[in-house]
C-alpha cells in the first residue's frame, strides 16, 4: 500500500546558519535511499521541515514494500567455470561462495553466448525491500551524510557512538497513519512530537500525537504553535517585517542571510519594534547597523532618505498581547553594544590614519611577503605607476598614491579590530576627519571593491587605481611564492581578486595593458621575494577567469575562445571584439572564411619558417594567386585603419570581400610545390592573409 511517509527527529537547538542546508540535505538523502530500495518511483512529491529543534521530511506515495524482481549476473566464462570433465572449478566455487550463492541450485544457472565465447549467468528472484525493515537504516544513513558544521557526542560510555549536530531526544517514523517500527540514536520511534516550548497546548514538555503523516505540519501549527516549514516561516517573517516597518513609516532593508538566520531561531515568529537613544546616531551608521544585525539579529530601520533612525525590528519566538517586556529587554541588551561601538569610534578618532602606518610594521601580511607596512609601500608605488599609465597629472597622481598608502591603516583601529567587515568603510570616515581629500577618503573605502559577484565597482580614477594596485599586488605576490588556488581551495581570494581586476578594466573601462600591469606589480617586490615566474602563469590565470566571466554573461563559448585565443592584453577592448565577432557570424560568408582561415593555419603550422616577409609580385605565376595578392594588398590598409579606430565589426565585414578570391586560390593553386622560391612566396601570401583574418579574433575557432 502506498501512503505518505514522515520522518522526524527532535533535537536540542540546531546551528541556525546551517539549518536550511540540513533540512534540504535530509530530504534529498532520504529520497535517494527510498529510490534505491524501489519504494518510490520517479521524483516523488516531498517537503522538508526545519525548526530550531527539529528536522523532518515528508514524502508522498511511498510503498510499504517494493515488488519482487529478477536479478541476473554474469559469473564468468564457461571455460573458466568448468573443467574438461564438466565439473565446477575452484575459481567458480570461490566466486559463488563470496556471493553466498549455492551450487546446488543449478536451475538458476544458464549458459549463454557472450561475444565470441560462452558464459555462465546466474538468475534469481529477489524479494522487494520492506519499508518496516529498511526505513530506520535509510534515515540513519541520510542523517550521517548531512553537512553538519560540527559534530556533538552525548550519552554514557556504553552509547558514546551517538553523534549528530545536537543531541537527539525524539524520533518519529510514520507511514500514513501507521507507525513504522525503528530506532535512531538509541531512541525507539513514537508517533509523537513536541510543540513550542511556551505556546504549545501540550505545555513545555508535553507530547503532541500525529495521527496521519500528511497532517503533520497542520497539527503542529494548530496544537503546537510551530510553523514547521522553513520556507513558510521565512516568508511570514518577511511579510511581518514589511508590515511593521510600514506601520512605523520607516524603510526596511532585509538581508537574505539575516532573514535565514532569524528564521532558524524561531518556531512561531512575531515582530516587535524597539528603539535606542538618538545620540548613538553620531557614530558612523555602518557601525550601528553591523552591531544590530550581526550581534543582536535585529533589523535596523531607515527614513525615506535611507538614513538610519533610532528604531529597529525584533523577530521574537513569542507572540504575546503585551510585548513590552520583550521590547524593553532587547533595548537593554542592544545599548551596551552600541556603547561599545561609540567607544571604539571615539578612541580611534584620537589618532590619525597616517600616524598608524608605523603600527602596520608589526602586522604580518604573509611570512614570505612581509608586513602590512611593506605592502602599503608596494601599493603606493604600484598605484603611482597605474596613475602614469592613465595619464594622470601630478596632483591626481599624488591623490592616488596617498589613497594607496593609507588604504590599510584602518586595519589597526579598534573598530575594525572588533568588526573586520568595516575595513575600508572606517578608513573613509577617519580620513575625512583627518582632513584628507574627499577622493582619497572614498578610494580607501572603495579599493576593496568589487568584493563579490555583482558588487559595485570603484568609481573614479583614484579609487580604480587603488583597487587595481591592491588586487594586482596580492595576485603577483601569491603567484610569485607558489600559493595558487587549487580545486575549490582559494584561501587568499585570488580568483575574486582576478575577477575584480578584469571587471574594473572591462566595465569602467580603463585603457590599460594587463601584461604591463602585472610587470609593474612584479617590479614592486624586492629581489628574491618572488621565487617563481609570475608574468605568464598569472596572465593565463586571468584569461581563464575572463573566459568564465564572459560565458556567464551569455557570450557564445566559441566567440569567447576566438577573441581570447589572441591573448588580448587590453581587456577593455574585449567586449567590442565580441560584438564584432557576433556580427561576423551572421554574415553568409562567415562559414567559408572561417574554414579557409583554419586551413591556412594548418598549412602554416606544417610549413618550416615563419614567412613573415611580404610576398613578391614577380614570383606569382597563376592568375588566382595574383588576384589574391591584389585583394590582400587592398584589404591591408583598410583592416589596419579600422582596427586602429576600434571599428572591429567593420574590419571583419571587410573580410567578406576576399571570399571569392580565397575560394579561387584554393581551387586553382597548389601551395606546396617543388620549387622552393614559389612555395615560400605562396606561404608568405597566405601568412599575410592569415594576419588580416586574425586582426580582431581567430575566426577559425568559430562554429559557423
Amino acid at each position: 500500500m502506498n501512503a505518505t511517509l514522515l520522518v522526524e527527529i527532535l533535537t536540542e537547538e540546531l546551528p541556525p546558519k546551517a539549518l536550511a542546508r540540513l533540512g534540504e540535505a535530509f530530504r534529498d538523502g532520504l529520497i535517494d535511499g527510498l529510490a534505491r530500495c524501489r519504494l518510490v518511483s520517479g521524483t516523488p512529491e516531498s517537503a522538508w521541515f526545519a525548526t530550531p529543534r527539529r528536522l523532518a521530511v515528508l514524502v508522498r506515495d511511498v510503498a510499504d514494500a517494493a515488488a519482487d524482481r529478477i536479478v541476473e549476473e554474469k559469473i564468468m566464462p564457461v571455460s573458466v567455470a568448468f573443467d574438461a570433465e564438466g565439473k565446477p572449478t575452484a575459481a567458480l566455487e570461490k566466486k559463488l561462495g563470496a556471493r553466498g550463492i549455492l551450487l546446488s541450485g543449478i536451475a538458476r544457472f544458464e549458459r549463454r553466448p557472450d561475444g565470441k565465447s560462452e558464459a555462465l549467468f546466474y538468475k534469481a528472484a529477489v524479494a522487494g525491500a520492506r519499508l518496516d525493515e529498511v526505513l530506520g537504516g535509510l534515515a540513519a544513513d541520510a542523517l550521517k551524510k548531512l553537512p553538519v558544521p560540527k559534530i556533538m557526542r552525548w550519552g554514557t560510555a556504553e552509547n558514546s557512538d551517538r553523534q549528530f549536530a545536537r543531541p537527539v531526544h525524539g524520533v518519529m517514523l510514520l507511514h500514513g497513519s501507521r507507525p513504522v517500527p525503528g530506532e535512531l540514536f538509541g531512541l525507539a520511534s513514537r508517533p509523537l512530537t513536541r510543540g513550542h516550548r511556551f505556546l504549545s497546548k501540550a505545555g513545555r514538555e508535553g507530547d503532541i500525537p500525529i495521527t496521519a503523516a500528511s497532517d503533520y505540519d497542520e497539527i503542529l501549527k494548530r496544537d503546537g504553535k510551530v510553523i514547521a516549514g522553513f520556507g513558510e516561516r521565512r516568508a511570514l517573517i518577511a511579510s511581518l517585517l514589511e508590515a511593521k516597518a510600514a506601520e512605523l513609516g520607516a524603510v526596511l532593508d532585509i538581508p537574505a542571510a539575516l532573514l535565514d538566520e532569524v528564521t532558524a531561531l524561531v518556531e512561531w515568529p512575531a515582530v516587535y519594534a524597539g528603539e535606542f537613544e538618538p545620540e548613538f546616531l553620531d557614530v558612523p551608521h555602518e557601525c550601528l547597523i553591523l552591531t544590530m544585525r550581526q550581534n543582536q539579529k535585529y533589523f535596523p530601520l531607515f527614513d525615506a532618505s535611507r538614513r538610519l533612525i533610532n528604531r529597529f525590528l525584533i523577530v521574537s519566538n513569542m507572540e504575546i498581547d503585551h510585548p513590552e517586556s520583550i521590547v524593553d529587554g532587547n533595548a537593554r541588551v542592544v545599548r551596551p553594544r552600541l556603547s561599545d561601538a561609540r567607544f571604539f569610534f571615539e578612541q580611534d578618532c584620537r589618532t590619525t590614519l597616517a600616524s598608524r602606518l608605523d603600527r602596520l610594521e608589526n602586522v604580518v601580511y604573509h611570512n614570505r611577503l612581509g608586513s602590512l607596512r611593506d605592502r602599503a609601500e608596494r601599493l603606493e608605488a604600484l598605484a603611482g605607476k597605474i596613475a602614469g599609465r592613465l595619464g594622470a597629472d601630478a596632483s591626481r597622481t599624488a591623490l592616488i598614491q596617498r589613497a594607496a598608502r593609507l588604504s590599510k591603516a584602518d586595519l589597526v583601529t579598534g573598530m575594525v579590530g572588533e568588526f573586520p567587515e568595516l575595513q575600508g568603510i572606517m578608513g573613509r570616515y577617519y580620513a575625512l576627519r583627518d582632513g584628507e581629500n574627499a577622493e582619497t577618503a572614498e578610494a580607501i573605502r572603495a579599493h576593496y571593491q568589487p568584493r563579490f559577484s555583482g558588487d559595485a565597482l570603484p568609481a573614479g580614477p583614484v579609487a580604480c587605481a587603488a583597487a587595481l594596485a591592491d588586487k594586482l599586488d596580492a595576485l603577483t605576490g601569491f603567484f610569485g611564492i607558489g600559493q595558487l588556488p587549487t580545486g575549490e581551495k582559494d584561501p587568499f581570494g585570488l580568483r575574486r581578486a582576478a575577477l575584480g581586476v578584469l571587471r574594473i578594466l572591462m566595465e569602467t573601462p580603463l585603457p590599460l595593458d594587463l601584461a604591463g600591469l602585472i610587470a609593474d606589480a612584479r617590479a614592486g617586490f624586492h629581489g628574491g621575494v618572488l621565487t617563481e615566474a609570475v608574468d605568464v602563469p598569472l596572465f593565463d590565470f586571468m584569461l581563464d577567469r575572463l573566459r568564465g566571466l564572459l560565458r556567464e554573461a551569455g557570450h557564445a563559448p566559441d566567440a569567447v575562445d576566438a577573441v581570447l585565443f589572441q591573448r588580448p592584453a587590453r581587456i577593455d577592448l574585449v567586449p567590442a571584439k565580441l560584438d564584432a565577432v557576433r556580427e561576423f557570424m551572421r554574415m553568409p560568408e562567415a562559414p567559408a572564411l572561417a574554414a579557409a582561415n583554419k586551413r591556412i593555419g594548418n598549412i602554416l603550422r606544417k610549413a618550416e619558417g615563419n614567412f613573415s616577409s611580404p610576398p613578391l609580385l614577380e614570383l606569382l605565376t597563376d592568375d588566382a594567386e595574383k588576384a589574391l595578392f591584389a585583394r590582400v594588398n587592398a584589404l591591408s590598409p583598410v583592416i589596419a585603419a579600422r582596427v586602429e579606430k576600434k571599428e572591429y565589426a567593420a574590419a571583419l565585414k571587410a573580410l567578406a570581400e576576399a571570399r571569392a578570391d580565397v575560394d579561387r586560390f584554393f581551387d586553382a593553386v597548389m601551395v606546396n610545390v617543388d620549387d622552393s622560391a614559389t612555395r615560400a612566396n605562396r606561404l608568405a601570401l597566405l601568412r599575410a592573409l592569415f594576419d588580416q583574418f586574425n586582426a580582431v579574433a581567430d575566426i577559425s575557432r568559430l562554429c559557423v
